[in-house]
């Protein structure tokens, strides 16, 4: 790779971050943030030594056929790597990175504050506010229910479910959960968590199931119609992961069937084209993907692509490197 690589950035990052990349590399950046279309990527891959892209630019094998000879590295800007073809850029010889640990802890505030904000009808109770509809205070308005005591499934018990349980511990929850392996008995006992090997023992026990699983062939629609009808009828979903994992139409089912007891949901199937159905329920709390969207994390985002571009261009490997093992 040249001393001073061809970095293309396709998105807007902060400005700390741009200056730091001008610096170090001979990079292009995308001052109107408009989301990158397929020609602007084609020419992208073919005319830069490092793409950096985010988790809205699908890169999949018919693009990175258009690669040049100089791409050697895909730097994503991001912990999930679903919307990147891996293996077909290894094929071609493309390393692939991304930035992993650096949202778990922002992920984990956004999916309690979902967690506490559901079952309390924070949602209503400020939309009465807006409305001018709020009448005052009266014993039995927009009665919720108590946190603690109530038991929190965790699907996917990795670093974000891990600092969920956490802070479920905090307010007094029991915490469930369901991974690929049964984590370190020591961490189990310092959460005081309940391991289930099989998921479909564990949602009917749940009051709340949070998702922390990636979006991978194998969890794609894991949270399907049958899997829903398992929860029992006050649990509500909390979703901060992946909108693949949950079956839109069937939650959307679900929930005019009062199957369960409501959704708070960060992330969906069809991207930033929310079905507009699940805006209509007073039991939904929506967000615009802002789960790692705080000031320090897309800083520490950018610290890690930067690091990531160095050490490969100095004749390195990188050291978020995605592996087909993790793919």
């Amino acid at each position: 790779m040249a001393e001073r690589p061809k970095v293309i950035i396709t998105r807007k990052l902060p400005d700390v971050v741009e200056m730091r990349l001008m610096e170090l590399f001979d990079t292009q950046l995308n001052s109107s943030d408009k989301p990158f279309t397929k020609k602007q990527l084609v020419k992208a891959v073919s005319n830069c030594d490092v793409l950096v892209p985010t988790v809205g630019d699908k890169i999949d094998s018919s693009l990175l056929e258009n690669a040049g000879k100089s791409l050697k590295l895909i730097a994503n800007y991001g912990a999930g790597f679903d919307h990147i073809d891996v293996k077909a850029a290894l094929e071609q010889g493309i390393l692939v990175t991304n930035t992993p640990d650096v949202s778990a802890s922002d992920t984990a505030d956004i999916a309690m504050t979902l967690i506490l904000s559901l079952p309390r009808r924070l949602k209503e109770g400020s939309e009465r506010i807006a409305d001018d509809r709020w009448e005052g205070w009266k014993p039995t308005a927009l009665l919720g229910k108590r946190i603690s005591g109530k038991k929190l499934g965790i699907l996917g018990m990795g670093r974000i479910g891990r600092k969920v349980a956490m802070r479920a511990s905090a307010f007094e929850m029991k915490i469930l959960y369901h991974n690929r392996k049964q984590i370190h008995p020591q961490t189990e006992k310092e959460l005081n968590a309940t391991f289930f090997e099989r998921l479909d023992e564990m949602l009917p026990m749940v009051d709340i199931l949070s998702i922390h699983t990636p979006h991978t062939p194998s969890t794609y629609h894991l949270l399907n119609t049958e899997r829903l009808n398992l929860l029992n009828e006050d649990a509500f979903i909390i979703n901060t992961a992946r909108g693949e994992v949950i079956d839109q139409k069937a939650l959307i089912k679900s929930l005019l069937n009062k199957k369960i007891a409501g959704a708070g949901l960060d992330v969906y199937e069809g991207g930033k084209n929310v079905t507009p159905e699940l805006k209509t329920f007073k039991n939904v709390l929506l967000l615009p993907h802002m789960s790692s969207a705080t000031e320090e994390g897309r800083i520490e985002m950018g610290e890690k692509v930067i690091i990531n571009i160095k050490t490969l261009s100095d004749g390195h490997r990188p050291p978020d490197q995605v592996l087909p093992s993790m793919i």
